[in-house]
């Protein structure tokens, strides 16, 4: 098996002039499958199976080997395999059917209420296109929304008296979710000046200087306008306060269910279902936990 192994890091080094670093890294990921083979009496590559790959990276996970050194793994053992397929030295490719584990993507740092106070804190002169900036922001942290949703949102999505929106999430899926006395005061003052902007029949709640439904990139571009002359520290963006309203929920609130509800999610971790609560629940939940939701009753 040692035989085979040399030859291939031989050819990575010859044909694909690769790095002794990575050839290094090669060779040290193969051996460390190779004595896992010899401990289980594999002693040729055409033996090696599907069920030993995942042995493999069982163990590697048992050792505390991060989800990325781990795919990193498979992918040099994918590469083995197709050299020794090539090399007619095995018929099949055992790695087929073979995923890496999922690398969990960092979590955004999320913004404390002061920060979402002083970012919102902004004159808006009466300005139509600030006022409306106002509205989205506000909506943005009062509902969890993620951009797509806020800017597919139309007019008669907003239920004002019971203080609800609708909102079309992934996969064009439905949800009825609370909304802030606040968010809801300021989405008032935009449909106040919104006339000003847009034509009688535009159906978008939000429309862009043109009068037609604004676009992700100008939220976007909008918001970290307002963010740097609020003097805001880092980078903000619309799912940052999507990840600020889900972390201050759920330090408001044990019912992780409900605030699953509100963003949308099938499923907040692999033990949690996606569960429906009725609306009325999910105000009560809402109203207790949200920093915004208190102010102003």
């Amino acid at each position: 098996m040692e035989q085979q192994l040399s030859a291939f890091l031989t050819e990575l080094t010859d044909a694909r002039q690769l790095s002794p670093h990575t050839i290094s890294n090669y060779r040290r990921q193969l051996e460390h499958l190779i004595q896992q083979l010899s401990a289980n009496n594999v002693a040729r590559w055409d033996q090696l199976s599907g069920d030993e790959i995942k042995l493999w990276i069982a163990n590697s996970k048992r050792q505390g080997l991060a989800n990325r050194s781990i795919a990193t793994r498979l992918s040099s053992l994918r590469s083995f395999c197709r050299y020794l397929l090539k090399q007619a030295i095995i018929e099949l490719d055992p790695c087929v059917g073979i995923n890496a584990p999922k690398q969990s993507k960092p979590l955004p740092k999320n913004i404390n209420i002061d920060q979402i106070n002083q970012l919102l804190n902004f004159d808006d002169q009466d300005d139509p296109l600030a006022i409306r900036d106002k509205a989205m922001i506000e909506l943005f942290y009062s509902s969890g929304l993620r951009l797509a949703e806020l800017v597919s949102i139309n007019l008669n999505d907003i239920q004002v008296s019971e203080k609800l929106i609708k909102v079309t999430g992934k996969g064009s899926k439905e949800r009825i979710i609370p909304i802030t006395k606040l968010a809801l005061d300021q989405i008032d003052r935009w449909h106040q000046v919104r006339p000003s902007l847009a034509s009688v029949d535009e159906p978008a709640l939000f429309v862009s200087r043109l009068g037609k439904r604004i676009s992700h990139r100008s939220v976007q571009v909008r918001l970290k306008k307002w963010a740097q002359q609020q003097q805001m520290t880092g980078t903000i963006y619309p799912h940052k306060l999507r990840h600020s309203f889900a972390t201050h929920m759920l330090e408001g609130t044990a019912d992780l269910r409900a605030v699953q509800e509100m963003l949308g999610h099938a499923d907040l971790s692999t033990t949690q279902v996606y569960t429906h609560l009725d609306f009325k629940h999910l105000a009560s939940v809402y109203d207790k936990a949200h920093p915004r939701a208190k102010l102003k009753k």
